[in-house]
């Protein structure tokens, strides 16, 4: 009886394997199962000369695309299989870009390369490498207007598809790196710079004059009468001089920027298991990091005269401790020569100006002013449009509790008037009609109050985080909200700027475009409503968008809810939360896309959540303030809540059995859960985190912890802190990473080890940022939250 119990027992735990493996199977190819199954989703207009008529390519099946021609006048349509069908001139370019896109496997390794990739596009694409057995291996995206630089080996075959898997361009590495840029007519090379010869020196506007720095000279050379004038400067050697040289349109006078030396920490990298050779590399970067000392540039002028040229140092009462890595400043000349311009961002991020130097006396004054008793998100948030004509700016700011446009008298430094007001932010400024008087911009959360239903036929208000099109006069009059539609809205306007193609979707919602006016918003015609049917059909779920509140127990936290294709609702699932809680944005997606990495690990047997809790960004200045000096929060309070709501109606939720992952700033946050919630989260995947915010990067990390560094630091510390892990932890981190120092891994390693906790540790040779979006480190993620989530 004993033996045939175990028998069953084996049978029972061999047929429970064979089937968890078919899970993975199943979610690992899952990228190329759902790949170019979205139609009619993308779309880029090419105006003819008259701007008043296009036409787009627009793929309408796997194989299959259509020419579309459209008058932007009237809306109406012709479509046709190729251009010249519809009386249009075939172009070259567009004959690669329509060629067949042929899949290949990789059937060779060999000398060991790399891509170099520049996507020109306005939206993010996805790489895949597809191995020798024709799997599509995900190496994660290439952000829209972004560079990436990707490893790999001669003959390796590598797929670039869009967000929702359409495939853009197949590549097949070369012996030597290649640079390839996406720009939305297929994939192409980039052409080599050739050296030009430069004049030596700085030429002045008129002509007349060049200038060049020399170690402690400044060498000014007369053109004219072909005479060179060495202008030594004092405490040169405790202030050297910096480039580059910025000449006054009047060529009266020229600045260029002092400062003296500040010894740059390096970071020291180590590659283990280097190609090719038997011992290790160790390379080395400059890395500062917070409390690190800072250089202080600041500007000489020089100004010519009959007799020469004087120079002055610029007083630096107004700008004494400014925050920059830099040690030149970037600075701009007004158009009459009579002052130049230049930023000061003081260290800790609390005081941000703009400063004025007076080309005659060097005297320096302030035109705008910001300060804060938190921070200042000088990243995002310090837009600015000279108006030099009518001697105004415009200025963006949180000083209201809102992002917001202010007019400013340049001269007088005064405010004229606030430009936009609202409980919403201005997240976007697109265009500046200087003759008009007229600001067109991005805004959300314009619609509190106003519901849309959804398709289990809730009520929700429309979410907050959606862009959409506004315009507005100088004097804040004439607000218009241009787009309606309930998504997150793309705006590509006509040359002309009479119309525009506006593409909007949902993480629940394929893409639409519609062309509408720009003088009223009003539609001119439907141009394509996208297709997903496909992708559901082959076992992609649709995203569950949900609302709940937070902490407060009144604001609205936003997110959603991925299912298994498989989902039963008379089954529990174990929950997995995603987490990146940076301050610099929000992350929660709100463009319809695949997410794959989210999908494959639902596809496990989960229900995958993603959500925005307080300390993100663009939800006003009290609901961002949160993160000051406060890391460790990363939302949790609202993260929780938000949870435990949405598994009050969806009994499916298993709440005994909670997850969370994520990498870089994620990371720090997934551990944390372990940390300080582990009573709610019971396994977590930290990959690349940056656990001690002393030791990543000084940008990052001082403009939301603050400095100088205290204790606020040490209190958000998971190094500090390893000793309350309670649950299960897996830590990853590439050798290579050079985003965040990997010692600050091992250095959670160690504290862990002192503690006599149990956890699971993997460093990825080889690899830097990102090390558990490699194919390994993903398998290894899965594995773990399978092991430690699933019965």
């Amino acid at each position: 009886m004993k033996t045939l119990l175990q028998f069953i027992l084996l049978c029972l735990s061999t047929a429970s394997a064979a089937a968890q493996e078919d899970r993975f199977e199943q979610a690992l190819s899952l990228p190329k199962r759902t790949e170019n199954l979205v139609f009619r989703d993308h779309l880029k207009p090419s105006w003819l000369p008259d701007g008043k008529s296009f036409w787009y390519r627009i793929q309408i099946a796997p194989k299959k695309h259509e020419f579309v021609l459209i008058n932007a006048t009237t809306g109406t349509r012709k479509t046709a299989p190729s251009l010249k069908a519809l009386g249009l001139p075939e172009q070259e370019s567009l004959k690669s870009s329509t060629a067949k896109i042929e899949l290949r496997k990789t059937s060779r390794t060999g000398a060991e390369s790399g891509l170099k990739f520049i996507n020109k596009l306005d939206t993010d694409v996805e790489l895949f490498w597809i191995n020798r057995e024709g799997q599509h291996q995900n190496y994660g995206r290439i952000r829209a207007g972004s560079e990436r630089e990707q490893h790999t080996f001669e003959g390796h075959v590598w797929l670039i598809t869009s967000r929702t898997g359409e495939h853009l361009a197949v590549i097949e590495a070369a012996a030597s790196p290649q640079t390839l840029i996406i720009d939305g007519k297929g994939i192409s090379k980039a052409k080599e710079e050739q050296p030009q010869k430069k004049e030596r020196g700085t030429q002045s506007p008129d002509g007349k004059w060049s200038a060049m720095i020399e170690q402690e000279y400044v060498l000014l050379h007369d053109r004219t009468a072909d005479k060179t004038l060495r202008l030594k400067i004092e405490s040169a050697a405790r202030s050297p001089l910096r480039g580059p040289i910025r000449w006054s349109p009047d060529s009266k006078a020229f600045v260029v920027t002092s400062c003296v030396p500040v010894s740059l920490r390096k970071l020291a990298i180590v590659e283990s298991t280097p190609k090719g050779q038997v011992q290790p590399k160790i390379y080395e970067r400059n890395y500062a990091k917070p409390g690190d000392p800072l250089p202080k540039p600041f500007p000489v002028l020089f100004t010519l005269t009959d007799s020469g040229c004087e120079w002055k140092r610029i007083n630096s009462d107004l700008f004494p401790n400014p925050f920059t890595e830099v040690e030149q400043l970037d600075l701009q000349w007004a158009p009459d020569g009579r002052e130049f311009h230049f930023d000061y961002n003081q260290r800790g991020h609390q005081l941000y100006r703009i400063l004025a130097a007076d080309a005659k006396t060097g005297a320096v004054r302030t035109i705008v002013e910001e300060t804060s008793k938190t921070f200042i998100d000088h990243a995002k948030k310090t837009w600015r449009h000279w108006l030099h004509k009518t001697g105004e700016l415009l200025w963006m700011s949180e000083r209201d509790g809102w992002c917001h446009l202010y007019l400013y008298d340049i001269k007088t430094g005064q405010l004229k008037n606030q430009v936009t007001k609202g409980t919403w932010p201005v997240r976007e400024v697109l265009h500046v009609d200087d003759t008009n008087r007229q600001v067109w911009f991005l805004a959300s959360g314009l619609r509190k109050g106003e519901t849309f239903v959804m398709d289990s036929g809730m009520h929700v208000p429309e979410d907050p985080y959606h862009l959409h099109l506004c315009r507005v006069n100088f004097d804040g009059s004439g607000f218009q909200q241009l787009t309606q539609g309930d998504g997150n809205h793309h705006i590509e306007f006509s040359p002309n700027r009479e119309t525009f193609i506006d593409t909007y979707s949902r993480a629940d919602f394929p893409p639409i475009h519609e062309l509408r006016r720009s003088r009223d918003g009003s539609l001119v015609t439907l141009l394509e409503k996208a297709d997903a049917f496909p992708l559901l059909a082959a076992g992609w779920t649709m995203p569950e968008r949900f609302v709940a509140a937070g902490r407060d127990g009144t604001t609205d936290i936003h997110g959603i809810l991925i299912k298994p294709s498989h989902f039963d609702p008379a089954k529990k699932y174990p929950v997995i939360e995603n987490i990146y809680a940076g301050p610099h944005d929000a992350h929660a997606p709100k463009d319809f896309e695949r997410q794959l990495r989210m999908h494959q690990l639902a596809e496990l047997g989960f229900i995958i959540v993603k959500l925005d809790g307080m300390g993100t960004n663009h939800r006003g200045k009290a609901f961002h303030d949160v993160c000051w000096k406060n890391i460790k929060d990363a939302g949790f309070p609202d993260r929780i809540a938000w949870i435990k709501a949405a598994a009050k109606t969806r009994p499916w939720m298993d709440l005994t059995r909670v997850g969370i992952y994520g990498g870089s700033a994620g990371g720090q946050n997934a551990m944390r859960a372990l940390l300080d919630h582990h009573d709610f989260y019971h396994v977590a995947v930290a990959d690349c985190g940056c656990h001690d915010n002393r030791m990543d990067k000084i940008w990052w990390n001082e403009q939301w912890m603050g400095w100088p560094v205290d204790d606020s630091y040490k209190l958000s510390s998971n190094t500090e802190d390893a000793h309350k892990l309670e649950g299960h932890l897996l830590l990853i981190v590439g050798e290579l990473d050079t985003n965040v120092d990997p010692a600050t891994t091992t250095q959670v390693v160690g504290a862990l080890q002192r503690a006599n906790k149990t956890f699971d540790f993997m460093p990825i040779t080889g690899t830097g940022h990102g090390a558990a979006e490699t194919p390994y480190g993903s398998r290894l993620r899965m594995e773990f939250l399978v092991k430690h989530l699933r019965p």
